[in-house]
């Protein structure tokens, strides 16, 4: 099956040279997301918590888009620029992945796009 850029209904398109979600082979891949509010720039207020938060919101955003829910991922990989935020952004994520979560990498990064704390990368399976 060749990949897909499919319609989201309610979402934006990306004001960066990349595909939000990519389908290919009954996987559903999402662009990198951060802890922001869509169509506003800059992170979220509150600390790596907050941003967290957000993330994963946006994660859930894009995944309902595609037909999809947090249970439907797969894998994930985190990026953190401070790995001093690995506990507390662990916590969020747990919120989220309560039960059978994904297999997960988190990699120390000196920087992310904008100056944001925390990115996350995903794939799900339909």
């Amino acid at each position: 099956m060749p990949k897909t850029v499919p319609e989201l209904p309610g979402v934006p398109p990306s004001r960066y040279p990349f595909s939000e979600v990519i389908e290919a082979n009954g996987f559903v891949f999402l662009a990198g997301q951060v802890g922001d509010v869509p169509g506003r720039p800059g992170a979220v207020p509150g600390g790596i918590e907050a941003e967290t938060r957000a993330m994963l919101e946006n994660v859930g955003r894009l995944l309902r888009a595609a037909g999809l829910d947090y249970p439907d991922v797969v894998r994930c990989t985190v990026y953190l620029r401070d790995f001093g935020d690995f506990a507390a952004m662990n916590q969020i994520y747990r919120e989220f992945f309560p039960i059978e979560p994904p297999t997960r990498a988190t990699v120390g990064v000196t920087a992310l796009a904008e100056d944001f704390r925390v990115e996350i990368e995903v794939m799900a399976a339909r």
